[in-house]
């Protein structure tokens, strides 16, 4: 498996980007095990990883997160050990430390020596890893979607769809309690996309999450987008999403004004409500 990953490298790669792109391998090969185990009858994906691979977001991303959707079966650790097994069974030796807080269930999972062996890293000691993330007492009202990938390997996935995944973006935009970068690339994306939010799911996770209901809806969704984007430090957006980006030109949209006017043609793709 290690010749796969260095196939995967090229020549004119930072070594930055080759980082990035053994996160992405093994992202895939733990999204290919938990399909060939059948855990997507548990779980859905999503997250930026899930943009990324499935809908060709071009930023790299450092997680998996899920959602339970099953109505029974899911076990936490039962899965880590499986994956783990896998891994090592595709000649990757993993480690994993477990933690369940707050109706989160976290993993990370460690490949000890793997930069090494790819000429990475002269340290035997420097780890790379991914970060396996769900959600086990989700908002309700989701929809999801069953995808084939077809990448470095081909198999199904279970992940939100479009407007649902922008429900949990959004969700993050507004209320999130630091500024992340990365959470504003995708918004910008899914803008650019006319991709209109699952309200429900939003409205939803809004009232678990704030003890509160706004409600957020057609008619007042553009004021809550031009607030929360006139609350922002673009400088800093750029400068903390800058490590993910593939072509450092993009950075170059992260300006308010222009964001600003993004949100007004946005809505103009909108249908008038009769």
């Amino acid at each position: 498996m290690i010749d796969v990953i260095k196939q995967q490298f090229t020549e004119r790669m930072s070594s930055s980007d080759k980082m990035n792109v053994t996160r992405e391998f093994l992202q895939m090969l733990c999204l290919r095990i938990m399909s060939q185990k059948k855990m997507f009858h548990q779980v859905a994906f999503l997250g930026g990883t899930a943009l990324r691979l499935l809908y060709n977001l071009r930023r790299f991303s450092e997680d998996l997160d899920f959602s339970l959707t099953g109505q029974g079966g899911y076990a936490f650790e039962d899965i880590s050990e499986q994956i783990v097994k896998e891994f090592r069974l595709n000649g990757l030796e993993c480690q994993t430390k477990l933690k369940s807080t707050n109706n989160v269930d976290s993993m990370m999972l460690k490949f000890p020596g793997l930069l090494k062996e790819l000429g990475l890293s002269p340290l035997v000691s420097q780890n790379i890893s991914i970060k396996w993330e769900a959600d086990t007492n989700p908002p309700q009202g989701w929809e999801t979607l069953t995808t084939i990938l077809n990448k470095q390997f081909m198999f199904n996935v279970v992940h939100y769809d479009l407007p649902s995944l922008f429900a949990g973006k959004l969700h993050a935009c507004f209320f999130r309690t630091y500024t992340k970068g990365r959470d504003w690339y995708d918004f910008v994306w899914y803008l650019t996309k006319k991709i209109k939010p699952n309200f429900e799911l939003l409205n939803n996770a809004i009232v678990q999450t704030q003890g509160t209901s706004l409600p957020i809806d057609r008619q007042n969704f553009k004021d809550h987008l031009l607030d929360v984007v006139a609350r922002q430090d673009f400088d800093f957006v750029r400068k903390d999403v800058e490590r993910f980006i593939e072509d450092k030109h993009e950075l170059n949209v992260f300006e308010q004004l222009a964001i600003k006017q993004l949100v007004v043609t946005y809505f103009q793709s909108w249908p008038t409500e009769k």
